[in-house]
């Protein structure tokens, strides 16, 4: 039987100690964004962590202030969820659909549109924001869900995972399909997805995490305050609410939970759509 010699042993405590400093120094400003919501507002951001646990800055929240008009952040919280998780279910969906199109299918202009997607994917996205601003305002869509979901849609990022990793499943299991009389919609939602749980975990979370945290264009698209996400209310609140720091924490604590709780239901997942696209 094999034993691990005094110095192997160091080495694996020393990594150990490593690893767990660098995710202590990582997980600092999370920990103290949480300390400073439930601290007294006396205490906000005077000392790292609060005497006592005070709810009154989620409270505020849900209320308002006495000194200052409420703001619909419950509201916020629930367009956010609207906005994010709409975009990112059609961009999994039409992400599995065109890059089964251009893994598996065979049509002219094929190559093309490949390379148009590997173009799309250097091409700076903020280039696009006054024309794909101008078309909204013209198609009516300006002030409303829409002009927040429309332009995020599609993903050719999506498209490129989805793709690639298609191309690594055996032919002959879509031949088989066909044979038994599946249709190509029901390949990939019958076969090819539920293959790809890993991919799509990774293509989802990623997806998610870059609209939920949206602000640019979630700031031009609505004037209209209900309709805001959360994130656009707190980039706006600096200014009448900055004498309110405790609140701003705990809109921040609310904005980061839902990605953490995405993070730890499919955690295993993610981990094997990671090491896939790292092979």
């Amino acid at each position: 039987m094999l034993r691990n010699s005094p110095r192997s042993t160091i080495g694996i405590l020393l990594l150990y100690v490593v690893s767990f400093a660098i995710l202590i120094v990582m997980a600092m400003p999370y920990i103290y964004m949480l300390a400073q919501s439930l601290a007294p507002w006396p205490e906000v951001d005077r000392s790292l962590f609060p005497s006592s646990i005070d709810l009154r800055s989620y409270e505020w929240l849900l209320t308002g202030g006495q000194f200052a008009l409420a703001r619909p952040w419950m509201l916020g919280l629930l367009n956010s969820f609207i906005v994010t998780a709409t975009n990112s279910v059609t961009r999994v969906i039409l992400g599995a659909i065109v890059g089964y199109a251009l893994s598996v299918l065979s049509f002219r202009g094929q190559r093309a549109i490949q390379n148009f997607i590997l173009f799309q994917m250097f091409y700076p996205a903020i280039v696009l924001l006054v024309p794909t601003f101008l078309i909204i305002r013209q198609a009516g869509l300006y002030n409303t869900y829409f002009a927040m979901i429309t332009p995020f849609l599609m993903s050719v990022w999506a498209v490129f995972m989805y793709s690639g990793f298609f191309r690594s499943i055996p032919i002959e299991l879509v031949e088989a399909a066909r044979l038994d009389g599946a249709s190509e919609l029901k390949i990939i939602f019958r076969l090819m997805i539920p293959m790809s749980m890993s991919i799509t975990t990774v293509v989802f979370l990623f997806l998610f995490m870059e609209r939920w945290v949206e602000l640019m264009w979630d700031l031009i698209a609505v004037s209209n305050v209900e309709l805001r996400t959360l994130n656009v209310l707190l980039a706006t609140m600096f200014g009448p609410y900055g004498g309110y720091p405790g609140p701003l924490y705990a809109a921040s604590v609310l904005l980061s939970f839902p990605i953490l709780i995405l993070f730890l239901i499919f955690s295993r997942n993610f981990v094997e759509g990671v090491e896939f696209v790292l092979k």
